[in-house]
Parts: structure tokens; C-alpha cells; sequence
């Protein structure tokens, strides 16, 4: 596996820092199933180019998280023009990273990258928990004759019977998976956007204790006054501050092992929206590595 210098990779890195890499970021800008807005192939290459404004010291932690974690970019490279080759693409990598002990945190590209990038972790961890950021469900079966859709990750994610879902911010469902939902609510818990005002993260906190979780992000799970940046942006969404404190929620209560961010679609002019995602990937980063049970 090829990486990026430390300075071309996440982050920015100054070269003289060498240090073992435990989370390898790998740029996987697949672009094939969407349904509104285009530009995700370009979100890896934007999310790395803006993480070298990103502040390295994090003001909550009191460190530079980096440092004592080691960060590595693979080296872009092409992906499979056919979806179910592109999937068994990233799933290889994933698989290959996990095997070396790594951290994959793979930066697309559409959601629909996620079914194949946990079959690793579905394999070697047996329960996986999903944490999915969403302004969709996405529990279609099929979206437009594809079963392999964007609109359909998480139902395939779902085909592993031994992955349970928790979605944050979901504001966005079609009747068709209301239906699976009712007949599948033991394995999907979904706080939903309308219901901000009364989460409990108590809730996640037991749900997710001592659980092997995989966190997959949907930007247009943000509210579209914050990330208008991607393809089906959506009111009523999460703002800063509690995404991360879901996600510190989370990391403190379970060993978070894996992570995607999705559906960035970088606006030319407008910076600001990949800088936010960059930032978002090193809080994710940071926090899965402060808490974890050694």
C-alpha cells in the first residue's frame, strides 16, 4: 500500500514526523448511483486539501490527538467502473488495513461505498453496531431498479444479521421503509431530527456499551444551512456541537473501530463546507482514539 507524503496527506503534517500510523484515511471518490446533486468524486481530494487549515491542537482534548495516534494517507488511486467491483474494491482495503491493525477511515464518494467497506468488520468482529449520521433512512430496497443504491446502504448493510443500526438525524423516509422499519425495530434505533429536543443519549449510551461500533457519516445528516455541499441537502438537520457530542457519547461507551464520511460535494468558491468535514474527520479520529479501552 502506497501512502501520501505527510505533507500531501490528511492534515498537512510536517514530513519530519515519521510516527507508526494506527488510522490509515483512504480517498475512495465513488460516484455512480446518485439521484440529485453530483461532485462526491471530488469530496476525498477537497477534505484533504482543506485539513491543512485544520488546527492540529484540540482545544477539548488539550493535545494534538495526532501525535499520539499516527495518521497516514493512502494514495489515490483508481476505482472499479462497476458498482459491485468498486465495492469489493474498498472492502479489500478495509480488510487488508484491519488484518495490520489499522484504523480505516475512508473519505468518499457516495454512501453507497459503506455496504462494502464494513464487511470486513462484520467478518472479524462478528455484532457490529453502525452509527449512521443521515438525513435519510436510506432503507429502500432498491432505488431506480438498483439495489446497490446510495438510498438503499443501509438496508444492505441490514442483509448482515449480525449488524444492528442507531441513526442520528433522520428526517427523510419513504412509507415503503416504514414498513421495514416496524418489522425490523429491534435491530434500527433511529433518533429522529424532529425529536431533538428529547433525545436522551443515556439511550446510546446503553445501547452501545462496550459494543464494537462502525461510524458511517452522511453529511446532508447536517442541517443544510450548515452543509448545503451535498447532493439531497435537507432542513431540520444536526448542527456542530451535537454531532460531536454524539460522538464523544459514543466513543466513551464503545470501541469505535471504523469510520466513513460520505457525500461531500465540494462548491467551488465556498471552502468553508470541506473544511467542516475535514474537521469533523479529525474530532471522529480523535475521539475513537481518547476513550478507547486498551
Amino acid at each position: 500500500m502506497k501512502y501520501l507524503s505527510n505533507k500531501k496527506g490528511f492534515l498537512g503534517i510536517d514530513s519530519r514526523n515519521n510516527e507508526k500510523e494506527n488510522v490509515v484515511v483512504v480517498p475512495f471518490g465513488l460516484e455512480k448511483t446518485l439521484s440529485y446533486g453530483s461532485g462526491t468524486r471530488k469530496g476525498p481530494a477537497e477534505i484533504i486539501k482543506a485539513s491543512h487549515q485544520v488546527e492540529l491542537f484540540d482545544e477539548d482534548l488539550n493535545k494534538e490527538p495526532y501525535k499520539s495516534i499516527g495518521i497516514k494517507t493512502l494514495k489515490p488511486f483508481p476505482i472499479k467502473k462497476d458498482m459491485a467491483d468498486a465495492l469489493k474494491q474498498i472492502e479489500n482495503i478495509n480488510k487488508l488495513l484491519l488484518d495490520k491493525k489499522k484504523f480505516p477511515l475512508v473519505l468518499g464518494g457516495e454512501h453507497s461505498l459503506t455496504q462494502g467497506a464494513i464487511r470486513p468488520f462484520v467478518k472479524k468482529f462478528g455484532k457490529l453496531y453502525l452509527l449512521h449520521f443521515d438525513a435519510h433512512a436510506d432503507l429502500r430496497n432498491s432505488y431506480n431498479g438498483n439495489r446497490f443504491s446510495h438510498a438503499s446502504v443501509i438496508r444492505r448493510c441490514l442483509d448482515n444479521l449480525n449488524v444492528n443500526i442507531v441513526s442520528f438525524g433522520i428526517r427523510n423516509i419513504s412509507q415503503s421503509e416504514t414498513l421495514f422499519l416496524k418489522k425490523n425495530n429491534k435491530r434500527i434505533k433511529i433518533f429522529w431530527a424532529k425529536d431533538k429536543s428529547k433525545w436522551n443519549l443515556n439511550q446510546l449510551k446503553k445501547i452501545l456499551k462496550n459494543k464494537k461500533v462502525y461510524l458511517t457519516f452522511d453529511v446532508d445528516g447536517l442541517d443544510s444551512s450548515l452543509m448545503p455541499a451535498t447532493g439531497t441537502p435537507e432542513p431540520g438537520g444536526l448542527f456542530w456541537d451535537e454531532t460531536i457530542n454524539i460522538i464523544k457519547t459514543a466513543a466513551k461507551s464503545a470501541d469505535i473501530v471504523g469510520a466513513d464520511i460520505n457525500e461531500l460535494s465540494p462548491m467551488r468558491g465556498f471552502n468553508s463546507y470541506s473544511f467542516l468535514v475535514a474537521k469533523l474527520v479529525y474530532k471522529i479520529i480523535a475521539y475513537s482514539f481518547e476513550f478507547k479501552k486498551h
